[in-house]
């Protein structure tokens, strides 16, 4: 049976978990100030990175007295920093309900060997937070990348816990309203809901995690690029700029220009808001057709950035090769571009619906995944 495809694509078909779409006013002559070629010492790329991490701040209303970083290897790097250097000083709770928090678990149990309680959720489904002992320090993301599945909000997190609480929250900062008083330890890299470039991470940290760094040394070794502390006391230059490696001033200078347009679109508000009018659009096609389903299973616990759905046709039998096979033909026209479920997860569809993407682009890419699914389902 031949069937028709829709008229109208999609002007962006970028939909990728990260790296993600880039701002719609994107352009390469914007970065034309970056400072190439120049030292990131020198007093031109000290004044950027300040920049960036100040507006950061503004944006995301970190509090005065919380310090931000940029530091190497992305999230991933921000996070491993943030464990090897903090975590050891009395037990932990490692959290995790999608691949990275299962990640982390594998550094603190089987790297780091700290002991360790192991919370776990499979996907679709969240750890009750409630159930932790914050006595102990407690490592969590809050929006699951690779399961769509995000915390409602801090309220389980006690103001007067004794242990700190480490979050990745990548997928999650600038598009869902963090509570600073929760979260001691904040991560995230520059690729996700700005659509910035890989490789930096943002570390942020409270005072009560401060206290920790200059009260506490680890018994491992430390590698340069983890090393917080310079004679027991914070290395303040790190919150100001002074990076320990060297940044890419190209990428410094698209971060900027980011978080100035995350500006001039009502910033977290307008982030949030766009964010969560790209992820009820599908979360309304879901509901008007049943042969797929959002993944998070709890309606509360929906991701509105890495929406993960999964297809629920009595007629598929073979789930991952079906869902590959919709992602490619999607791909092929050129309407939706690296779809496909994250490589460790429940076999599906995983569209990146950041402040970044247009709604409109979702509203024309939603009649291609019905046309891809009914070319598939009739083969």
């Amino acid at each position: 049976m031949a069937i028709t495809a829709p008229a109208t694509r999609p002007a962006n078909p970028r939909f990728s978990s990260g790296p993600c779409a880039k701002i719609p006013t994107f352009d390469l002559n914007k970065l034309a100030s970056a400072p190439l070629g120049r030292s990131h010492r020198a007093a031109p790329g000290k004044a950027k990175l300040l920049a960036a991490i100040e507006t950061t701040r503004e944006v995301l209303g970190v509090p005065a007295d919380y310090r931000i970083g940029i530091v190497p290897a992305s999230d991933t790097g921000a996070f491993e920093m943030a464990m090897w250097s903090l975590l050891g000083e009395r037990p932990a709770e490692m959290v995790a309900w999608e691949s990275f928090g299962a990640g982390w678990v594998t550094d603190v149990v089987k790297q780091l060997k700290i002991e360790a309680t192991v919370h776990e959720a499979d996907y679709g489904q969240i750890v009750d937070m409630a159930t932790l002992n914050y006595d102990n320090d407690v490592c969590f993301t809050w929006n699951g990348t690779t399961s769509g599945v995000r915390m409602p909000n801090g309220d389980a997190i006690p103001a007067d816990r004794a242990g700190l609480t480490l979050c990745d929250a990548t997928s999650a900062a600038f598009a869902q309203d963090l509570p600073w008083d929760k979260l001691d330890v904040t991560t995230f890299s520059w690729q996700k809901v700005l659509g910035g470039e890989a490789a930096h991470g943002m570390l942020i940290l409270s005072p009560r995690a401060v206290e920790r760094l200059e009260s506490y040394t680890p018994a491992w070794p430390l590698p340069k690029i983890f090393r917080l502390t310079k004679g027991g006391k914070l290395n303040e230059g790190i919150f100001k700029g002074e990076t320990i490696n060297t940044p890419s001033m190209l990428c410094v200078e698209d971060y900027l220009l980011a978080l100035d347009w995350a500006k001039s679109v009502g910033g977290l508000k307008g982030l949030i808001a766009r964010a969560d009018a790209n992820a009820q659009a599908i979360f309304d096609f879901c509901e008007a057709n049943d042969w797929i389903a959002n993944l998070a299973e709890d309606p509360a616990t929906r991701s509105n950035t890495s929406v993960c759905l999964k297809f629920t046709d009595d007629r598929i039998t073979d789930g991952a090769a079906f869902a590959k096979a919709v992602a490619k033909r999607l791909a092929d026209e050129g309407v939706a571009l690296d779809i496909g479920a994250y490589r460790d997860a429940p076999a599906g569809l995983r569209i990146w619906c950041g402040g970044t993407v247009e709604t409109a682009d979702i509203e024309a890419m939603l009649p291609w995944l019905t046309w891809a699914f009914e070319a598939e389902i009739n083969t």
